[in-house]
């Protein structure tokens, strides 16, 4: 005998199929009204010849299941997912002035002034919130074109946007760009979940200063006491540089090597981890014979000569 939660998802979906079914939807290819309902695919399929009619259809079919009655009276279904990164958490609620309920009904004397109440605190708090609120709709926006040009995923974003409204509500936004603190959010976010994105890159993203950027970062670290972020391997910058420069492998493998004994040199303390990897990998092409221009190199890093050069001086100083 079936277990019951199969025969009560067997019955929903049979009711499903037959309301479809009801419409007299007629296929394009044979005339043919007889059609099947998928739940699962939400497609309305030809009985005939197998056309596929409809897609994407929504399903009224429960995402859950339930095994005992308990169960089943205290599931509900869900709606949308919170985030972080919208103004309102994705919770947004509005009180009309109508005197009718959601069904259409004229709401009773009784209730009227219960509803009366709900509708005044329902203003003073959009009214109190509303500089709040334009401040997250403004920075979100931008966290979404950046989280576009720069493919974050969904993880950074949501990091990014609990630093934010962490900053917002120690005022530490007072007085600077909201551009500024949202790249630094961003950075600090990356930096945690370990992506690989540098501070001029998401500044360059955000259209802002990067200098500013830096120091609302340095505050965001200071005042929101961020702690224990990993350390930046410019293992993952020479992997990368050697992708847009189309270094050969032998010379890329020369470079590792490199890098392995020019990281333990205190020379290499403090420097960029990114223009270390990209002079690195430069000195490894010129010990292997492999021509490949600075300003070949310093673009396909996304640095500058001079800083290519710099560190080039110093990899030389610790192999001589």
């Amino acid at each position: 005998m079936p277990p019951s939660n199969y025969v009560q998802k067997h019955y929903q979906n049979e009711e499903e199929e037959s309301k479809y079914n009801n419409n007299n939807v007629e296929c394009s290819l044979c005339n043919n009204t007889l059609t099947i309902f998928d739940a699962e695919a939400g497609e309305i399929v030809c009985s005939n010849c197998g056309v596929v009619i409809q897609d994407n259809i929504e399903s009224l079919e429960k995402e859950w299941r339930a095994y005992t009655a308990e169960a089943l009276r205290g599931k509900e279904r869900s709606g949308m997912p919170t985030s972080l990164a919208i103004p309102d958490r994705g919770l947004s609620t509005y009180i009309s002035d109508s005197h009718m309920d959601a069904a259409g009904a004229i709401i009773s004397p009784e209730q009227m002034s219960k509803i009366r109440r709900l509708q005044k605190w329902n203003k003073i708090s959009n009214f109190n919130s509303r500089a709040y609120t334009r401040n997250l709709k403004n920075a979100f926006a931008l966290l979404s074109r950046i989280k576009d040009k720069l493919s974050l995923t969904d993880a950074v974003t949501e990091k990014a946007a609990y630093y934010y409204r962490k900053a917002l509500t120690k005022k530490l936004i007072k007085g600077r760009s909201i551009e500024a603190m949202i790249v630094a959010c961003i950075y600090a976010a990356c930096r945690e979940l370990g992506i690989l994105r540098t501070l001029e890159e998401i500044s360059k993203a955000a259209n802002t200063d990067r200098v500013f950027a830096g120091k609302c970062y340095r505050l965001l670290l200071r005042h929101l006491k961020i702690q224990n972020l990993p350390l930046v391997d410019c293992g993952n910058y020479l992997s990368r540089t050697a992708n847009n420069a189309n270094v050969s492998e032998k010379s890329y493998r020369k470079a590792l090597e490199m890098l392995n004994i020019v990281k333990k040199d205190p020379l290499s303390f403090g420097k960029d981890p990114n223009a270390l990897a990209v002079a690195v990998l430069y000195a490894a092409c010129v010990k292997e014979g492999e021509k490949v221009s600075q300003g070949r190199m310093a673009l396909a890093g996304n640095t500058s000569i001079v800083s290519l050069r710099k560190r080039f001086a110093d990899v030389i100083k610790i192999f001589s």
